[in-house]
């Protein structure tokens, strides 16, 4: 049981700049879906309506997760893996495919992404077989189960297509089996094997939507009218908004519908364009202090699985971030992966708010000595 003492161990913080990228995300979605909604919010179906209920909801679950004490997760982690390849396979099976990719389950009118339940469920999964493997944690078989447990989603995820997530599993993987102690060799011979393996991996195992997407983003010129418009469109955004930008609602490219997908892939374009420089800076420090609360719950947690899952987390929301803005202002292809807390999509968030939960539940306990 939870003593009301322990309170004093929560991290405000965490809950608080979650929020408040939640509400910089609202700021941005209402803007960036003027063009759909040029009366403004008047309904509950209005996507900065539904962003912000999640967000509520999302505010719920951090409550209910940091009452979870999260060790018991430990004691369930074959069910969650389960749960994570069951929604990855039915996907595959009888998901619903939009812009050429299957990513969600469609369940009485609401939508799954279910990548985004399975990356929190296998970094818990992996926390736990690290974290019960620390005498072992040197030898190869513990380094290469380790891969095994991640490799299967991120294969699923891959065929969605789906490879920022993929890439996301990986960077959690090898994050998280480094804290843990695995010997420097394995990931140095992994690491080579990868990547002399990648050019094959380019012909043979992708799909031709996916090296289209390769070619595009190396060369948007070759489809400037299809597969490079977004591209092209997002770089000018991003270049327009100079300094201080052109005033949120303001910006051309925004508001003259040049970019699709503004409330999701691309509303960091959304943000260069119309908030600047400065507005961008304002967002990499508030990810950069959730980071940094994350590293610290991490530093205190009570034992090998919380510092785990903190890590994980923390890799999880950092590369995410990445990922988003590298497609953003083209130095990574079209990928698919949200801006964490910003762009709009209620599994993501929510997901995110249970990631933060966890944070809090590990922090609640960091000074039990028992159950």
């Amino acid at each position: 049981m939870i003593q009301w003492r322990a309170v004093r161990h929560l991290d405000p913080w965490i809950v608080l700049v979650g929020l408040a990228l939640a509400g910089f995300g609202a700021l941005l979605i209402y803007s960036a879906s003027l063009t759909s909604y040029p009366e403004g919010i008047q309904g509950l179906s209005h996507p900065t309506v539904r962003h912000l209920t999640f967000a509520a909801l999302g505010l719920v679950v951090v409550g209910l997760v940091a009452w979870l004490d999260y060790r018991l997760l430990g004691q369930i982690t074959p069910t969650l893996y389960a749960v994570a390849l069951a929604l990855l396979v039915g996907v595959l099976v009888v998901g619903t495919e939009t812009y050429g990719a299957r990513r969600w389950l469609d369940f009485a009118g609401v939508s799954i992404q279910a990548s985004e339940v399975a990356k929190l469920l296998v970094i818990i999964v992996l926390a736990k077989y690290l974290a019960d493997r620390q005498l072992e944690i040197g030898q190869l078989r513990t380094f290469l189960g380790s891969l095994a447990i991640v490799a299967v989603p991120t294969a699923l995820v891959f065929l969605e297509p789906d490879l920022g997530t993929a890439i996301i599993f990986g960077a959690a993987w090898l994050g998280m089996v480094a804290v843990a102690g695995i010997r420097p060799q394995h990931i140095l011979v992994f690491l080579a094997t990868l990547a002399l393996s990648t050019p094959f991996v380019v012909v043979g195992l992708m799909g031709d939507y996916q090296r289209e997407r390769i070619a595009t983003f190396l060369n948007p010129a070759l489809d400037p009218l299809g597969g490079g418009f977004n591209i092209i469109q997002a770089e000018i955004s991003v270049g327009s908004g100079g300094i201080f930008g052109r005033g949120l609602t303001e910006g051309t490219q925004t508001q003259l519908d040049y970019l699709q997908t503004p409330t999701r892939d691309y509303i960091f374009s959304v943000l260069g364009e119309e908030l600047g420089l400065v507005g961008a800076l304002l967002l990499f420090a508030l990810f950069a202090f959730l980071l940094f609360r994350g590293l610290r719950t991490a530093s205190l947690a009570r034992d090998p699985f919380g510092r785990l899952i903190a890590t994980g987390i923390v890799i999880m929301i950092l590369f995410q971030v990445f990922i988003n803005v590298g497609v953003n202002i083209r130095l990574l292809p079209v990928t698919g992966i949200p801006l964490p807390f910003i762009s709009e999509g209620g599994s993501s968030i929510l997901m995110l708010f249970v990631a933060l939960g966890l944070l809090q539940s590990i922090l609640l306990r960091h000074k039990q000595i028992e159950f």
